[in-house]
This record gives structure tokens, C-alpha cells and sequence, in this order.
């Protein structure tokens, strides 16, 4: 029970945040209106592919001290999901910038910069398959990850807020906060990061056991 206490409360958290993400009420805002509930998907998607990015780039330098193929593993599984969370990050932000901005890409900085990034993490795995020996692999595509993931973090975080941007936090455009995300918004958003989180922790752990298996085969 202690190993799946977790799990029971990441998927009572996304339900809740779900759920009740359709059915509460929200601040009268201009512009955004309903459309604002795609913040309790949005961003908690965004978070859950920096966690899980974070955690890559962990066993990336761990794999490089250690050498052990478990590690490499661990980090190439999270950068799957990762790259999931990511698109669909993208996603819904593009059915949300269709809503408010009028088209679904508009070219601005933070959704170019997003795609950037997430490109980086695709040419990670396209680098790991051009490559057949599995240590070479293993230690090149580490070396990759390390570096990418403070450029991602670049991309994201730093350059999207020296330009002019129509997203919120970006570019002198103020954040949220700003539009009154108030108390009943936050007893979703805050579930829901949270829950999108460890789901996809918990994504990344069972193709971490099913990869493990399946080298397991390969060897007997």
C-alpha cells in the first residue's frame, strides 16, 4: 500500500481538478472569459514536462559517474513523457491563443521558443537512434541532455521576457496574478499541477519497468 498511496492521490487530484475545473466559477475577466479554465490543463502540463526534464538530466549526470545502463534508461523514459507533456503543452495552448488572440499560432516569442525547446528534445532521441553501439549512445546522448536542458530553461524562462510578448509573464505583459486568479482558481490550479505532475512521474516509472523487462529478455 505504501507504493501506491501516491498514485491513488495523483489520480484523485487530476479527476478532482478535472471535474471541478468545468463546473466552478471563475473571475469575470476580459478577453479570456471562460477560456481561462484551459489554465488548469495548460500549465500544469508545462510543469509536468520541466519536472520530468529535470529528472532526465539527473540521471544523465548520473549515468555518466556510474556508467550503469539503468540510469540511461530512466533518463531517455523521462524524456518520452516529457516530450508528451510538452505537446500537448503546446496544445492546448494553441486552442487557447485561438480563443483570445485570434489564431492558433500567432509566431509569438514564448510559442516559438516553446517549440524550440521542444525540438531539442527531439533531436535527443533521433542522436540516441543514429547511434548502435549502447554505451557510445548511452555517454553521447547524456552529454546532449546535460546541455539542453539549461538552453530549454533559457528558452522558456529568459529570452521570451527580453521581447515583446502577448503571453501572460513575458515581454512586460504581466502574469496572471495580475487578472485576479483568485481563491477558487487556485483550489484548482494548485490540484491540478500537482496531479499532472506525478501522473506523469508515474507514466515515466511503469516504461521505465517495461524497458527494464524487456532488456531483462533480450539478455537470457
Amino acid at each position: 500500500m505504501y507504493k501506491t498511496w501516491w498514485k491513488i492521490i495523483a489520480s484523485v487530484l487530476v479527476i478532482y481538478s478535472t471535474v471541478w475545473g468545468f463546473l466552478s466559477s471563475t473571475p469575470q475577466l476580459p478577453i479570456l472569459h471562460e477560456s481561462i479554465r484551459n489554465l488548469y490543463f495548460h500549465v500544469p502540463m508545462w510543469f509536468g514536462m520541466i519536472v520530468l526534464f529535470s529528472i532526465s538530466v539527473f540521471y544523465s549526470v548520473k549515468y555518466l559517474g556510474s556508467g550503469k545502463a539503468e540510469d540511461d534508461i530512466r533518463a531517455v523514459e523521462s524524456v518520452n513523457v516529457g516530450i508528451v507533456y510538452g505537446m500537448l503543452g503546446i496544445v492546448t495552448g494553441a486552442i487557447w491563443a485561438r480563443f483570445t488572440w485570434g489564431q492558433a499560432w500567432s509566431f509569438d516569442v514564448k510559442q516559438n521558443f516553446a517549440a524550440i525547446a521542444l525540438l531539442l528534445y527531439f533531436a535527443y532521441l533521433i542522436l540516441r537512434n543514429a547511434i548502435d553501439e549502447e554505451q557510445k549512445r548511452a555517454k553521447i546522448s547524456a552529454i546532449y541532455n546535460i546541455f539542453a536542458f539549461p538552453i530549454m530553461v533559457v528558452l522558456l524562462f529568459v529570452l521570451p521576457r527580453l521581447s515583446d510578448s502577448l503571453h501572460p509573464g513575458n515581454g512586460g505583459n504581466p502574469g496572471f496574478n495580475a487578472y485576479d486568479l483568485d481563491s477558487r482558481m487556485r483550489m484548482v490550479f494548485y490540484p491540478a499541477c500537482l496531479g499532472w505532475i506525478l501522473i506523469g512521474y508515474w507514466i515515466y516509472t511503469l516504461k521505465y519497468r517495461i524497458r527494464t523487462l524487456e532488456k531483462k529478455q533480450i539478455s537470457a
